[in-house]
């Protein structure tokens, strides 16, 4: 009797200090841990990627919010990765100025600054990346070299959750701005990504394989596309994003791989497009794999001199050989295009070109208003393989 009531004794202390170790951790204070402190140097020309790793580290083992704080300054950096778990949630608070390396020895890595396995992550501070893409960007040879290696993403985020990117800036990234890759419940809002619009796959927030992203009050002005979505993309929430220069937002391009990680529930609102390649595109390898799209709604939209405001392009093969008489095996359905108006810098303003062997199906579009700025005849629409319907106002006329 004397060692059950010994046992239950010790058995109730555990779970005493259990939970008083567990209070300690949800009290613990907010704990900043400035970079300076690890001995970095804004000098502008100091490789400070050790001091920021060291900061990141000792951060990442206190219970409690961590703060890793890059105060103003210019911070010179190469290739950093900020791995979790961590004990307690981390921010990374960027005040100053981070500037990429420019020496091409350093460009074999597909990341600049990376952040993997977190939960609860917050990245804000209003200070800015400068990825020195223009060091970088002729070495992109892609195009015509199929064995050629990605240059480094200015940000990429792996197998985040919960967490929040906001009030930031990236300037002339070398790849991609901004990377999701395996990432549920994210918000992305008040940021601004700019590159030329000549540069070579700058696009400004690429998604794969992520679910549950909202993305608003974003500026993104590049030589890709402004938000592009692949394979494993769902439930995607896109609002009051300003677009221009760039190829657009884009879905795709899908079919190549990953033909189960389908893309779905996409919803695009109350944005400008502004002398963009395209406006809203959905693209799809042809030949490719059996795989599927769907649930998309874009509505409240304003094109501004765009050349192609509304496309699917199902016979997407921009690097040779490419044949006519392929064709992708991506079923794309229930796709609403509502409310969009504006100017097309083409005449062709609508194009659907659909899949012969899996016809788009259940294509809406409802209200679309667009003009056309040239003079060498009036503004058209061209569809093919499209099963839906037009409604309300229809300029082009529906071809649908």
């Amino acid at each position: 009797m004397a060692s059950k009531s010994a046992f239950i004794t010790v058995c109730l202390f555990i779970v005493f200090m259990l939970v008083c170790f567990t209070d300690a951790r949800r009290g613990a204070p907010r704990k900043i841990f400035n970079v300076m402190d690890y001995d970095a140097v804004a000098d502008g020309k100091s490789d400070n990627s050790e001091a920021f790793q060291k900061a990141w580290n000792v951060a990442c083992q206190y219970y409690g919010r961590s703060v890793v704080l890059i105060p103003w300054g210019t911070y010179t950096l190469n290739t950093v990765l900020f791995k979790g778990p961590c004990k307690g949630a981390m921010a990374f608070l960027v005040k100053g100025v981070l500037k990429a390396p420019t020496d091409p020895a350093l460009f074999s890595t597909n990341t600049w600054i990376g952040f993997r396995y977190l939960d609860g992550l917050v990245v804000k501070g209003g200070g800015s990346l400068d990825g020195q893409g223009v060091s970088a960007w002729p070495y992109n040879d892609c195009f015509t070299n199929p064995e050629c290696k990605p240059l480094p993403v200015s940000m990429r985020f792996d197998f985040i959750n919960n967490s929040r990117i906001h009030h930031l800036k990236s300037v002339n990234s070398k790849n991609a701005h901004i990377n999701l890759f395996a990432c549920n419940n994210m918000n992305i809002s008040h940021i601004r990504l700019t590159a030329p619009g000549n540069s070579p796959n700058t696009d400004g927030i690429h998604i794969g394989a992520s679910s549950d992203i909202k993305i608003s009050r974003t500026l993104i002005s590049t030589g890709d596309d402004c938000i592009s979505m692949v394979s494993g993309s769902q439930n995607i929430d896109i609002s009051d994003v300003q677009c221009g220069p760039g190829h657009g937002i884009s879905v795709g391009s899908l079919g190549r791989s990953h033909e189960k990680e389908f893309v779905k529930g996409l919803t695009i609102r109350n944005c400008t497009f502004s002398g963009t390649q395209n406006g809203l595109r959905i693209k799809t390898w042809a030949p490719s794999l059996a795989s599927s799209a769907g649930d998309f709604t874009f509505e409240n939209i304003v094109m501004r001199n765009v050349f192609n405001p509304i496309i699917i392009d199902q016979q997407y093969c921009p690097v040779p050989p490419c044949t006519n008489q392929a064709q992708s095996q991506v079923q794309i359905s229930n796709v609403t295009f509502r409310n969009i108006w504006g100017t097309s810098s083409s005449r062709v303003a609508v194009t659907m070109k659909c899949s012969e062997m899996v016809p788009c199906r259940n294509i809406k579009l409802m209200n679309i208003n667009l003009a056309y700025n040239g003079s060498d005849g009036p503004i058209t629409s061209s569809c093919f393989n499209v099963n839906g319907g037009s409604y309300g106002k229809q300029l082009p006329s529906g071809c649908v």
